[in-house]
């Protein structure tokens, strides 16, 4: 049988402490000969974090105590097992059923005794209470940090990282040029055949915005002290350029249509007559529907646009879907819980289980599979509950959006100025104000930027119906 020395350090701690893990070994070797406990076997767990059980040294200790190989288990202290209050109980009623005792150099921890085993309960709560304040204070020091405009990572392309500060480098001029290209509607390939800059780096670019001279913390964006690179204009512009694996053309639709059938994207062709036609990308290899002219899904677009600014009845349906939208994500279905309750009342049940545990009125192995459900249940309703709160934020913002383009077009001469406006003016409209228009065998759907998608009929712009209707080479 042995007596194992389980001697784990993180990097931080070894710097900060001088906690090493030959300087445990050689105390809890010291430790064992006051007390007989035969010689040591040392397991480390070096540079590895506390904070779960989901260590290499830990498991080849755990696989030796299940295969009836270890008689005593020596730690420097009581977190070095673990900051987890739950996995330090479960570890403890697994050394205790394999006959295992616990020994703890700092902690003078004996389990054979009911005092012993609270005390060990009262350190493992300080332990774990150590680990979530240890986390909260870096995560609010980063966000602190990023609200003062500063950058918390590694320094992107363009930037070097100096006392702190981000400061454009000799790459700078090449990001400008990036946002450039793609702004003239250059493909990735082709961006990164003229920049040298691989093709993964420049779209990871183009999507950043701390080139437009802000900072990230989490999924937010603050103002950032550096230098932008691009301005907020330039930025969007590259948003707005050539969309991957798809055909650009000079319509002024390209980008924008989509097949309503399968949901591929169209690319453009020409007929026999020389007519611009969208057709879908599996056409021939999927998908059956036929193609359909540019100007027919041109008259649609505009037709979509001028009956979100003129049609009030419309704006006022549409007001009433997002309203709805936000409230079906607001009120419980059927008069249920609302994610709040739900999770007051899962961690009500928790502190229960805790409470007879502690009682010693349930096994541990029962206390481990309810445990196990009600976290489950907790991340279940904690899910649920960031799905809703992004359904509101998104509708919101789609709600907002709507607004703004609607009083845009209420107040625009639409057929005056699509006349007037050159080809390039006439495609910066459409990718404004237009995200999408499908179209399908018997009608479009034209989808004007924070509203809805609009049903257009074939016939109102032109177009006839088609027999064909299926996907997958179906007819």
């Amino acid at each position: 049988m042995l007596t194992v020395a389980y001697c784990r350090v993180s990097t931080e701690e070894q710097a900060a402490e001088g906690w090493s893990i030959a300087g445990q070994a050689a105390k809890l070797r010291a430790y064992a000969d006051l007390r007989d406990l035969g010689p040591v076997t040392v397991i480390e767990d070096p540079g590895r974090s506390g904070k779960d059980t989901n260590r290499p040294g830990l498991q080849q200790l755990l696989q030796a105590v299940e295969r009836g190989h270890v008689s005593s288990v020596l730690i420097w202290r009581l977190d070095r097992l673990s900051r987890n209050l739950g996995d330090l109980i479960l570890l403890a009623d697994t050394f205790g059923k394999a006959g295992v005792g616990l020994y703890s150099f700092t902690e003078q921890i004996d389990l054979a005794s009911a005092t012993g085993r609270m005390f060990y309960n009262i350190l493992g709560a300080f332990a774990q209470f150590y680990r979530e304040q240890l986390a909260e204070n870096v995560t609010m020091g980063m966000g602190a940090a990023v609200r003062q405009g500063k950058w918390i990572n590694r320094p992107k392309t363009g930037y070097d990282l100096i006392d702190g500060d981000l400061v454009p480098n000799e790459l700078a001029p090449v990001v400008q040029r990036i946002f450039r290209l793609r702004a003239e509607g250059i493909s990735h390939r082709g961006i990164e055949a003229a920049t040298g800059i691989k093709y993964s780096t420049v779209m990871a670019i183009l999507k950043s915005r701390i080139y437009r001279g802000e900072v990230q913390h989490r999924d937010e964006w603050f103002p950032g002290k550096h230098e932008a690179l691009v301005s907020a204009e330039q930025f969007e512009a590259a948003q707005r350029g050539y969309v991957a694996k798809r055909r650009q053309s000079a319509d002024v639709l390209s980008g924008r249509v989509r097949c309503g059938l399968c949901g591929k994207a169209a690319t453009v062709q020409y007929n026999q007559d020389r007519k611009l036609l969208y057709r879908c990308h599996h056409r021939g290899s999927g998908c059956s529907q036929p193609s359909r002219s540019a100007s027919g899904l041109l008259r649609a677009a505009l037709l979509g646009l001028r009956l979100i600014g003129g049609e009030e009845e419309l704006q006022e349906a549409i007001r009433r879907q997002l309203r709805k939208a936000t409230q079906d994500r607001t009120e419980p279905p059927g008069g249920g819980q609302r994610p709040a309750e739900s999770l007051a009342s899962l961690n009500t049940k928790r502190q229960k289980l805790l409470d007879l545990y502690y009682g010693e009125k349930i096994t541990a192995d029962y206390f481990a599979e309810q445990e196990l459900v009600l976290s489950q249940s907790i991340e279940a309703v904690r899910s649920e509950a960031a799905v809703a709160e992004e359904v509101i934020v998104v509708t919101g913002e789609l709600s907002r959006r709507f607004e703004e383009v609607a009083a845009v077009l209420r107040d625009l001469d639409l057929d005056r100025l699509w006349t007037e406006a050159t080809d390039k003016e006439r495609r910066v409209l459409i990718h404004e104000l237009v995200e999408r228009i499908a179209f399908f065998p018997d009608h479009l759907e034209v989808t004007v930027a924070g509203a809805p998608a609009i049903n257009v009929a074939l016939s109102e712009v032109g177009l006839k119906e088609s027999r064909t209707v299926g996907v997958g080479g179906g007819t």
